[in-house]
């Protein structure tokens, strides 16, 4: 009992390890290896070779392949782009067995505390999460380090090396390999924990082999989880990735089938006899022959994929979110990102609803009128869940830098609402000209025309620094803000006149003033946007721009 007791406290430190460590590298360098992760992408050998250092430095190939499912869901990435990157993904998440390989249970101890002096002294937040990465790698090993004790002791036991040498069917091998890391979600966590065994002679390198490639087909749960609810190529992306591994496994299974013996031989001499290290090198191995094999037929495995999943999306008439998954948040490291496209999008709406409404305004069409109403509606559903949802994500375990914008997200989801309600408002008074046949001087038509347009390019250079995250544009935004306020200013001067001259009705003059007043408002919203990507509190941001 106690031998079942410590083996699986092992397993558990293990686990917590792996998991915290992982955790830690992505809330430390996320959003910085996400940001190139994006822009690696346009050369297959280049986006291979990147995806597999990026998996090597956050640990987990199912972090890597759900990022990029996300990221094609957002249409960031196209499906071919996605390609390499989940191919070399495939090959850095073997850095985890590589390091198990290493004895290092000894400086275990030292690494624990290195970890936790970070933590708990630590000022900044890089230095704790930095802290969580070493913390978690020594919990890693202090777990491997049991789990091993417990292994050399299960040797005595006749009755477990009867089941254990029954694993040498090929077939059951893969099963197995496949079931144990479709539960723990993570390959790397399966081979870790076989390498051991194998080390203590509890199991034989040929079963090791077969258990990898179930291990290979186990790891793409995560990516198929997430892509159930998303967008086709999203999904397409995620069957990409299982059909990597699985025609992985029939090619490599047949070599194996026909050649066990030359590769077992093979294996044990660049390992130096060191039947761990064997295990290792046999999972690098394969994910790095599947990646030479099946790359120069990565244009196949997306037309395969659309012939599997045939079609484009249709956009449906009711009010949902396109980037955000419907049940699930994709993960962690991307949900900002997707929370930015759905924003994006929502201004997006709000922009050319501002425009239709003044359109409406000028022609009177009842039938642009009730599009402005319709699209408003599809506003303020956004508004709402985008709330709800950056609320849920901010209980996560985010990105340093992600969980630096949350609070910026929530405003500027609130401005781009705010822009809908002034054009839902021009719409109105589009009604009410229709109702009560009210004319507008050419003159002041003029300046409301000009003084859109103006609101329009901020509004544009606004959203085009928000989503960017590049501040070039905030010198113009500035600007052309100042240029809106002395503009408003001016008009209801000009205004006041064409009242005393008896030019216009004073029904009229009280909308011209209330849409005037309305745009130079939604420029104050437009520069709030771009302010939110400032590092600087809200009074700062007034007192920048005011």
């Amino acid at each position: 009992m106690e031998l079942i007791l410590t083996l699986l406290g092992g397993l558990g430190l293990f686990l917590f390890g792996m998991s915290f460590m992982s955790q830690g590298l992505q809330k430390a360098a996320g959003a910085k290896l996400r940001t190139i992760l994006e822009a690696m992408t346009k050369n297959k050998i280049i986006a291979v070779l990147f995806g597999a250092l990026f998996t090597a430095i956050i640990q987990s190939s199912g972090a890597t392949t759900v990022m990029v499912v996300s990221f094609v869901n957002a249409g960031i990435m196209t499906l071919a782009q996605s390609v390499g990157i989940i191919f070399g993904a495939n090959i850095g998440t073997t850095i985890t067995s590589q390091l198990v390989a290493f004895n290092l249970a000894g400086v275990a101890p030292l690494i624990l505390f290195v970890g936790a002096v970070f933590m708990m002294f630590g000022k900044r937040p890089m230095v704790k999460k930095i802290g969580e990465v070493i913390l978690g790698f020594g919990a890693l090993f202090m777990g491997i380090s049991m789990m091993k004790d417990s292994m050399s002791t299960l040797k005595e036991y006749q009755s477990v090396l009867n089941i254990l040498g029954s694993l040498n069917n090929p077939i059951f091998g893969i099963l197995l390999g496949t079931l144990i890391t479709v539960v723990v979600q993570s390959s790397s966590v399966t081979v870790s924990i076989l390498l051991l065994m194998a080390s203590q002679g509890l199991v034989a390198l040929p079963v090791c082999f077969y258990v990898i490639l179930g291990c290979n087909i186990g790891s793409c749960t995560p990516a198929v989880l997430a892509s159930l609810d998303a967008k086709k190529d999203a999904r397409r992306a995620a069957l990409i990735h299982v059909m990597f591994n699985v025609f992985g496994m029939v090619v490599i299974g047949i070599l194996l089938a026909f050649g066990m013996e030359p590769f077992e031989r093979f294996i044990l001499h660049i390992s130096g006899s060191d039947v761990g290290r064997c295990v290792a090198n046999a999972d690098s191995l394969f994910k790095t022959f599947q990646t030479i094999l099946f790359l120069p037929l990565s244009a196949q495995f997306v037309s395969l994929t659309k012939r599997l999943i045939p079609g484009e999306d249709v956009e449906s008439k009711e009010y949902q979110f396109l980037y955000i998954g419907k049940q699930n948040i994709f993960s962690p490291s991307t949900a900002v990102v997707e929370t930015t496209q759905e924003i994006e999008r929502m201004a997006i709406m709000a922009r050319g609803n501002l425009s239709l409404a003044m359109e409406a305004f000028f022609d009177g069409s009842e039938e642009k009128i009730t599009r402005v109403y319709e699209t408003e509606k599809q506003i303020d559903f956004l508004s709402h869940e985008l709330t709800d949802y950056l609320v849920k994500i901010n209980q996560l375990q985010l990105p340093v830098v992600d969980a630096k914008r949350i609070g910026g997200l929530f405003h500027v989801v609130s401005d781009i609402e705010r822009i809908g309600d002034h054009a839902e408002n021009i719409a109105d008074f589009a009604v009410k000209c229709r109702e009560e046949n009210l004319d507008f001087t050419k003159k002041g038509a003029k300046e409301i025309k000009e003084m859109h347009q103006k609101t329009t390019v901020i509004l544009e250079k606004a959203m085009e620094m928000f989503v960017t995250l590049d501040e070039k544009n905030l010198p113009d935004i500035l600007e052309l803000e100042n240029d809106i306020d002395h503009m408003e200013r001016q008009l209801h001067q000009n205004h006041v006149r064409r009242m005393a001259k008896g030019k216009c009705s004073p029904m009229s003059g009280i909308i011209f003033t209330d849409i005037v007043t309305g745009l130079e408002r939604v420029a104050d919203h437009a520069t709030n946007i771009a302010f939110s990507i400032l590092d600087k509190d809200p009074e700062e941001r007034a007192a920048a721009h005011n």
